[in-house]
C-alpha cells in the first residue's frame, strides 16, 4: 500500500552518471537516465520492440539506445530511430515525471497531470554553506512502512544499537505524539544523562567534552509519502537542549527517503545533516561510515520481522504507546491511498 501521486527519491546523480539505471520504484519498473544537455529522464523500462529492458542499453547524445536491437528513445517515450527500420508510428511508452534537487533525483511514478515539482520538500540543509551531508543507499526486503514504524519509535536503540547510540534512558523517559495536517510528529526529551558513544564522539568533533552529561532530543517527522527527518543531538546539561546555543551542542538530522520498490521491498537512502565543521570531509565520511553501520543492525530486524509477517498472514501486530509516531504515520498513508483510489474510481 503506497500513494502514487507523490515524489520520491528515485536514486542519487551519480548513479546515472555513465550509465541508465533500471530501478522499481512503488511497483513500476522504470529506466533513469541523462538526456540532451544532461537533464534528468525517466521512462518505462521496456523497449517496445521486443520488451528488453532499456536499462541494458546505453546513452549516446542524449537518446537512450536499446542494448537489444539498437532502437532509439526520445526522453517524450517516443520512438526515435533504429537501424534499417521505420519506427517512427510505434506507439510511445510511458515517460514519468523526473527531478534533479537537493542531490537526489525524485521520481512522480503516479499520474503526471498532477506532478508538480512545488511539492518536492524544500530540504535548507542541503544547499547551505554551514550544513555538511553524508549518505548512503540500502535496499531492503521489507514493506516500506516497518521501516517507517522503525524510525518513528526509537526506543528500539536501547536494543538494537546498544554500543553506538543506545541507552537506557530512551526506554526510561516517555514520547509524545502529535499529528499537524499530514505530518506526524513524534518527540523525546531526556535530561541529564550521560552520552551514548556516538554522541561522545559528536562532542569531541564539536570541540565539546564529551565526560559531561547532556541533555538530549529526538524529533522525528513522518511526512507523506515516506519521508522521515529526526532532529537528534545532545547539549551540555543545563544549557537548553534543543535550544542550547551552538556551541554547547552537538546537533544534527537524521535524513531517512524511504521509497517502495514492492509491496515487501524498499530502497533506503539514509544520511546525516550536521550544523557543526561542514567543512570536515574526513568527518563526514566517519559520522557516514559510523551511521551507516548502525542502519545496517536494523536490516536483519526489519527483513526477519517482514518474513514472519509473510508466514503468519493476518495475524496482528500489537499496538503499545511507543507505537504511536508510526501509527500516525500509517494512517497519512491510508488516508492518501483511499483518496486515490476513490478519484481513480469516479
Amino acid at each position: 500500500m503506497f500513494p502514487k501521486n507523490a515524489w520520491y527519491v528515485a536514486c542519487t546523480p551519480g548513479e546515472i552518471d555513465d550509465k541508465p539505471l533500471g530501478r522499481t520504484v512503488c511497483n513500476e519498473r522504470i529506466v533513469f537516465y541523462r538526456g540532451p544537455e544532461g537533464r534528468v529522464a525517466a521512462l518505462e523500462d521496456w523497449c517496445p520492440h521486443r520488451g528488453a529492458p532499456l536499462s541494458l542499453g546505453r546513452v549516446v547524445e542524449g537518446k537512450l539506445v536499446c542494448g537489444y536491437h539498437g532502437l532509439e528513445m526520445g526522453c517524450d517515450g517516443r520512438t526515435v530511430a533504429m537501424p534499417g527500420q521505420r519506427v517512427r508510428g510505434l506507439p510511445p511508452i510511458r515517460a514519468y515525471p523526473a527531478v534533479e534537487r537537493h542531490g537526489f533525483v525524485w521520481v512522480w511514478p503516479g499520474n503526471a497531470a498532477k506532478a508538480d515539482e512545488a511539492l518536492i520538500p524544500h530540504l535548507h540543509w542541503a544547499d547551505h554553506p554551514e550544513w555538511a551531508y553524508g549518505g548512503g543507499l540500502y535496499h531492503v526486503k521489507a514493506d516500506y512502512r516497518l521501516m517507517i514504524d522503525n524510525l518513528m519509535d526509537l526506543t528500539h536503540e536501547t536494543y538494537v544499537h546498544a554500543t553506538s547510540i543506545g541507552q537506557p534512558e530512551i526506554d526510561e523517559t516517555p514520547c509524545t505524539t502529535k499529528v499537524v495536517g499530514d505530518e506526524a510528529i513524534t518527540s523525546r526529551f531526556m535530561h541529564d544523562i550521560p552520552a551514548p558513544p556516538f554522541w561522545r564522539m559528536a562532542l569531541r568533533a564539536n570541540g565539546l567534552p564529551d565526560d559531561q552529561k547532556v541533555d538530549r532530543w529526538q524529533i522525528c517527522r513522518f511526512t507523506p509519502p515516506s519521508h522521515v527527518m529526526i532532529e537528534v543531538g545532545v547539549a551540555l546539561a543545563g544549557h537548553g537542549g534543543v535550544e542550547a546555543p551552538k556551541d554547547k551542542k552537538a546537533y544534527s538530522i537524521v535524513v531517512d527517503f524511504i521509497t517502495p520498490e514492492t509491496e515487501t521491498s524498499m530502497w533506503y537512502f539514509w544520511g546525516m545533516a550536521r550544523n557543526f565543521r561542514p567543512d570536515d570531509r574526513a568527518l563526514t565520511a566517519q559520522i557516514r561510515d559510523g551511521q551507516g553501520k548502525i542502519f545496517a543492525e536494523d536490516l536483519e530486524i526489519l527483513e526477519r520481522q517482514q518474513a514472519n509477517l509473510l508466514h503468519w498472514k493476518g495475524r496482528e501486530m500489537l499496538k503499545l504507546n511507543i507505537d504511536t509516531g508510526g501509527v500516525q504515520a500509517r494512517k497519512v498513508i491510508e488516508r492518501l491511498v483511499a483518496a486515490e483510489r476513490g478519484a481513480a474510481a469516479a
